[in-house]
């Protein structure tokens, strides 16, 4: 349960402030002159002065503008939704638009992971940040992938289309395809990485997708994201790294295939070093 401190009597929810204040200032005029008598004068005044004004006191406090008979927000604690709401409209206040973004980044990531990808995908219009809102793809992307609901990536892939920014845009495809890989929807992720218009990052992307496929052990379709790079440089990279992966998963077979299509001699030698220390270390 929820613990409450003597400040927790009085702190007003925003929507009552307003109606706090009048209540508030009708209360303090009663007690003002409520205990003056016309009839006595002054005599009575004071006379059981102490009692009203404590009378005053409570039903100021009990006010529907205070916090005594008010329910506190989102208890209990356990209430999720209820504090991701909470968060959204906290976001919502920041006026700084730099920290606003990031916020609802973070935000919208937590939303994917609780499963909640409606409102996920809501708050990237929200986000003004190209660069941000590409982070922000990633992650809700990478939740998906780990609860494989492909039926979302389409619309993932619309909003970063909304992107205006090319770069950002491109890095928004990158990460889509890699969460594609990750939920093992091959196909999809080649097709995302094949509609980069940069050259650099659409082979990043093939290459990233390969070494997703060979943690997972898919070696037909590691190998053939790493045919799709069509420069030499990206391509071995891309197989030292696979080759790096295969030799710590125990795959001695498919590291050495890797490490001997490598066409530069010096990655291919650090690429061989490699498994014989992994063979070492075993």
């Amino acid at each position: 349960m929820a613990r409450f401190g003597i400040r927790d009597l009085f702190r007003k929810p925003p929507a009552l402030r307003k109606i706090s204040v009048y209540t508030d200032l009708l209360l303090v005029r009663g007690c003002a002159f409520g205990g003056f008598d016309r009839n006595n004068g002054y005599t009575n005044f004071f006379r059981g002065k102490i009692s009203i004004l404590f009378i005053c006191i409570l039903l100021t406090i009990a006010s529907p503008g205070n916090g005594l008979h008010a329910s506190p927000p989102c208890a209990p604690p356990e209430n999720r939704a209820c504090l991701l709401a909470e968060l959204e409209t906290a976001a919502n206040e920041i006026n700084d638009p730099d920290w606003r973004d990031k916020v609802l980044r973070e935000l919208a990531k937590t939303y994917a992971s609780d499963g909640a990808y409606e409102r996920a995908i809501a708050l990237l219009p929200q986000i003004r940040s190209p660069d941000t809102k590409a982070m922000t793809i990633r992650g809700i992307g990478m939740a998906f992938a780990e609860k494989n609901p492909e039926t979302f990536f389409a619309r993932l892939r619309a909003e970063a289309d909304r992107i205006d920014h090319p770069p950002s845009h491109a890095i928004a495809l990158t990460y889509i395809s890699m969460a594609q890989a990750r939920a093992g929807d091959d196909a999809g992720a080649a097709q995302t990485a094949a509609e980069m218009n940069n050259p650099a990052l659409r082979n990043k992307a093939y290459a990233e997708n390969a070494e997703i496929q060979a943690e997972r052990e898919d070696l037909v379709a590691a190998f053939k994201s790493i045919e799709m790079i069509d420069d030499p440089a990206f391509r071995d990279k891309a197989l030292r790294l696979v080759s790096e992966i295969l030799a710590k998963e125990g795959n001695a077979t498919g590291a050495l295939v890797a490490a001997r299509d490598i066409e530069d001699p010096l990655q291919r030698a650090q690429a061989l070093q490699l498994f014989l220390d992994v063979q070492t270390a075993e």
